[in-house]
């Protein structure tokens, strides 16, 4: 008798895109197990009134604007953060459609030479995307946006469905989320992993998983959901 397809998707990444990220997986006809490594903790509001444009590196980082802000530029990594910053007001959104380079690509594309930008971050991050626009000749400040942190303990759900063999991959969002994946993975379910492909979305958070006995690690073509979807 043939042994059942695995079905499995393992979601690795924090609240609430894990939610949104199940829904895209269960649309493709796999069952989402959602099971996050990281917690997102939200920064304090951010006023622009010194800025020309603000340039987002992550959609966790929207809540950070204040709502009277709501008329400035706003500059999105991809298309997830820029649909974010449309919903949380902002009307003068452009999408880089990509990664931290992308985005500076499209700062130079968009703003003025000198104009002054606030670059909003998660906490240990931006550090290359800030000095690549001030090299271009921005004025440029940095703000944390959020924190991330590991939750304590590796995810039951994660837990139980390598346990019963149904896994047939995890997503990797972040480099962030494969460290704490990596740390909190518990040894007795390491051997689980030999049926299991890696899915990262670029190739830092791959070199963090390499390491555990997966069946393989993939990267995705684009650094965006919908291409590391496409490899499932």
């Amino acid at each position: 008798m043939p042994e059942p397809e695995r079905r499995q998707v393992l979601i690795t990444r924090p609240e609430p895109d894990a939610a949104e990220t199940a829904a895209k997986v269960a649309a493709l006809g796999f069952e989402p197990v959602v099971a996050p490594v990281l917690q997102i903790l939200p920064g304090p509001f951010m006023s622009l009134a010194r800025f020309d444009a603000v340039l987002l590196t992550s959609r966790n980082a929207v809540p950070a604007l204040r709502p009277e802000l709501r008329g400035r530029r706003v500059l999105a990594v991809g298309s997830a953060t820029a649909a974010r910053a449309r919903e949380a007001g902002f009307t003068d959104v452009l999408d880089a459609d990509g990664d931290a380079s992308d985005l500076a690509a499209l700062a130079e594309r968009a703003c003025a030479p000198g104009s002054s930008l606030l670059v909003l971050h998660g906490q240990g991050q931006g550090g290359a995307l800030v000095a690549t626009l001030r090299s271009a000749g921005f004025r440029v400040r940095r703000r944390v946006g959020y924190s991330v942190a590991s939750v304590r303990t590796f995810p039951a759900a994660g837990s139980t469905a390598l346990a019963g063999g149904a896994v047939r991959a995890a997503l990797f969002l972040s480099a962030e989320t494969a460290r704490a994946f990596v740390r909190l993975l518990p040894t007795r379910r390491a051997a689980a992993l030999g049926e299991v492909e890696a899915l990262a979305i670029g190739q830092p958070a791959a070199d963090v998983l390499t390491p555990l006995p997966w069946r393989r690690v993939r990267v995705s073509v684009r650094p965006t959901l919908d291409h590391l979807l496409g490899l499932l």
